[in-house]
């Protein structure tokens, strides 16, 4: 009799820690969650993405030129409603994306159509960015789409350059960028649209093949200049507000000449927010890009970016198991202690802060 209570009281406690164990694992994914973008291929989701949303295990999704047709907004609802029926909906939509930027970069009709070349090169670029973020604002709004990856705040440096050549940067002033950047930004959050300056210190220095969604990308500049001209726009456009920054996947020696901007602590941390000063969101570049091929593979890759202090991490591959690899690797390193669930807890305050702010 003794033998068989001390058994049951073993069983017990072994049921109760495993119960405490699973019940801190549900509370971690359901955590993780809010810090994955998914994506997915063509005009219809799959099913399986819903399943997911309801599952909390899906922080937002971001749209591309093939996802979009005349029942976008319809699609975007049924996400929405997906989400209301998730354990960890938190009263606030989930984030939708897209990259709106003005001229050739937009997957939503409507405006910018202005590129931001063009916009810099106009009589009044202050008024005329002013204009484009409206004009960004409401084409989001009409698709009930709440996030723009926009606007770029890279200085470029020769004409034909990689920014240049596609009209992505506002000039090859600092001045300039900052006039502009800020203005964009302040107008498109005015009207209640996520603005994300990117990309972070910036990318106005890479030549015209140097693409890091293709291949590793080094910009060899020495530290004064990164921050006496491409930094500059940021000076601007954080005390302005900006709700996020995404962080380039080129590689910056002269502050870490080991780990891209998007997987450094010395950018990300010491650099963004400890030297100027951001408080709001981090968001990766496209976690499967070209540049990070030496970073293992998308799950590897957003260990280290979570490790290095970015909040979310956008699995745009249009690849729906791309996203649920990045949560389970995000588990696993809370879990084991790879990953500071102190830190994590931080980034998790700051989006869930952020989606607080949307209005559509």
């Amino acid at each position: 009799m003794r033998w068989t209570t001390a058994s049951h009281l073993l069983t017990l406690c072994f049921s109760l820690a495993t119960s405490t164990q699973a019940g801190r694992s549900d509370d971690i994914s359901a955590q993780v969650g809010h810090h994955v973008v998914f994506s997915y291929p063509g005009l219809n989701p799959p099913t399986h993405l819903f399943d997911l949303i309801k599952q909390g295990k899906v922080g937002g999704i971001i749209l591309f030129g093939e996802n979009v047709a005349d029942n976008i907004s319809t699609i975007i609802s049924d996400f929405q409603d997906a989400y209301k029926q998730s354990s960890t909906y938190v009263g606030s939509p989930l984030l939708i994306m897209t990259d709106q930027e003005g001229g050739i970069v937009r997957r939503l009709p409507g405006g910018p159509v202005q590129s931001a070349k063009q916009v810099g090169q106009s009589s009044n670029p202050r008024a005329s960015a002013t204009q484009s973020g409206k004009d960004a604002a409401s084409a989001l709004r009409n698709y009930q789409v709440n996030t723009n990856l926009a606007p770029v705040l890279g200085v470029y440096r020769e004409a034909g350059d990689f920014l240049d050549n596609y009209g992505r940067s506002y000039g090859n002033t600092s001045a300039l960028v900052a006039t502009c950047g800020p203005a964009f930004i302040s107008a498109q959050q005015a009207a209640g649209i996520i603005a994300t300056a990117k990309h972070f210190p910036g990318l106005g220095a890479a030549g015209k093949t140097e693409n890091t969604d293709e291949v590793p990308v080094t910009i060899d500049l020495t530290l004064d200049e990164i921050r006496a001209v491409d930094e500059i726009p940021y000076t601007k456009a954080i005390p302005a507000g900006v709700d996020m920054v995404m962080n380039s996947w080129a590689l910056y020696p002269a502050l870490d000449a080991k780990y891209p901007s998007g997987l450094s602590k010395a950018w990300i941390q010491d650099e963004l927010r400890g030297r100027l000063g951001f408080q709001g969101v981090t968001i990766t570049d496209a976690i499967e890009a070209g540049a990070l091929h030496a970073f293992g593979d998308d799950a590897a890759r957003g260990v280290l970016a979570s490790q290095a202090g970015m909040d979310i991490i956008l699995a745009s591959a249009r690849n729906v198991t791309q996203g649920e690899a990045v949560v389970t690797a995000l588990v696993s390193a809370l879990q084991d202690g790879s990953l500071s669930q102190e830190s994590f807890s931080e980034a998790t305050d700051r989006i869930l802060a952020l989606r607080k702010k949307i209005t559509v």
